[in-house]
């Protein structure tokens, strides 16, 4: 089997999944997990993974009502697998805040979920995620909003 060459982005987001996941496992706010992985001198966390899991972090509350507005009312949140749900508030994040056009964010996210849950989770992700990103809230709006509070 040939290995997979993946961009450093590709890591960038295995390893804000790292940190996510624990952080959702252990119950502790995610910044607590990156640190960890910031006093680590074996650990190279890149800028991008700083930014996806303090994005996430940030914006958790929006970011889970997207999720919940976009799978079916009997399936919470909470139901879903946490390899899962972190990679959908990943990609979210992504959709919402940053300029990753949302066709890689999508993929990206499939991808991990491949390689990482269940054999269900990838069609269940691209739903979730196709629905996520045709409700994209207007980037202007949330930019004015954000400066706003600043």
């Amino acid at each position: 089997m040939a290995e997979r060459h993946h961009s450093a982005r590709t890591k960038a987001r295995k390893a804000a999944l790292d940190v996510l996941f624990e952080a959702d496992l252990l119950g502790r706010d995610p910044f607590a997990s990156l640190a960890d992985r910031l006093d680590d001198p074996e650990q190279i966390v890149r800028a991008f993974t700083r930014e996806l899991v303090l994005g996430v972090r940030d914006n958790a509350e929006q970011i889970d009502a997207r999720i919940r507005a976009s799978v079916p009312k009997q399936w919470p949140i909470e139901r879903m697998p946490r390899i899962d749900r972190n990679l959908a508030r990943m990609a979210i994040y992504e959709l919402d805040h940053t300029d990753v056009d949302a066709s890689a964010a999508i993929s990206e996210a499939l991808e991990l979920a491949d390689e990482l849950s269940t054999d269900e989770s990838v069609a269940f992700l691209n739903g979730l995620l196709g629905r996520a990103a045709q409700s994209r809230p207007d980037r202007s709006r949330l930019e004015r909003t954000t400066d706003e509070q600043r």
